[in-house]
């Protein structure tokens, strides 16, 4: 007799674990469950990926649109920055002028056979030549034609504007090179000693750009009988941009207030 009852009850704790079992099985092992949770994590890891990348297009588009405002407020801090410097070291020059800084987009080509001549969206009206700055480098000229802006960028043969080469602070003329990536300076006194990896800076001697607005660097020097001659590696990639800064340094008239 206990040998029976001792029977039934192993049998009745054996199937109770068995079924406990089975019900563990069926509850971490169902196949409807795993895709379930396949989908389910698919479709998340998705809306967060869409979420985050439409959160980095907003931020960029936002970035670039504060980057586009802030830029001409940096050239004329450059410009400021380096006309007080010059003052410093001259004392007695009044500042006599007033920067401008306007932001353009390019239109078109103006021929199709050479890409250093653009349209810009802007009217001139008047014989003045202003600067042209792309990305806080001198990267050419502007100048009127029919009422319209013509930008003549570095390498073309008629962008010319003053510079300076090296820590001597040597003058000379940018004109265009043969090589588009180049720029030469032109009527460099041959008395300045300049040599290779000095810096170009525009010289703001001509009117066109303030002192000290990077231009590139020497790579080679040709010496004559009086003059020497410097070709440059310019820092601004201009036949990329489809934007630009025009400078323009107007005289204040006499019954003006300075602003």
């Amino acid at each position: 007799m206990n040998k029976l009852i001792f029977f039934i009850l192993f049998l009745a704790i054996s199937l109770g674990y068995l079924f406990e079992v089975d019900e563990m099985v069926a509850r971490n092992f169902n196949p409807f469950e795993s895709i379930k949770r396949s989908y389910i994590n698919t479709v998340v890891s998705i809306q967060e990926t869409t979420e985050k990348y439409f959160k980095q297009v907003s931020t960029i588009e936002e970035l670039q649109e504060e980057n586009k405002e802030l830029r001409p407020y940096k050239v004329l801090y450059e410009s400021a920055h380096n006309e007080l410097d010059s003052v410093l070291k001259t004392v007695n020059n009044p500042k006599g002028t007033t920067d401008q800084i306007r932001f353009v987009n390019v239109l078109s080509y103006i021929d199709f056979d050479n890409f250093t001549k653009v349209w810009l969206d802007m009217k001139k009206e008047d014989n003045s030549i202003l600067g042209l700055i792309s990305n806080g480098y001198a990267a050419g000229i502007v100048v009127n034609l029919q009422g319209r802006a013509k930008a003549l960028l570095n390498g073309n043969e008629k962008c010319n504007y003053a510079i300076f080469i090296g820590k001597n602070k040597a003058p000379g003329i940018i004109h265009g090179s043969q090589n588009r990536h180049e720029l030469i300076a032109k009527f460099v006194p041959i008395w300045f000693d300049i040599k290779e990896g000095d810096e170009v800076i525009t010289s703001g001697m001509d009117n066109i750009f303030f002192e000290g607005l990077k231009v590139g660097r020497v790579v080679s020097i040709k010496k004559m009988q009086d003059i020497q001659e410097a070709t440059i590696i310019p820092y601004a990639n201009v036949l990329k941009q489809k934007s630009f800064l025009v400078y323009k340094k107007e005289k204040i008239k006499k019954d003006e207030p300075s602003k």
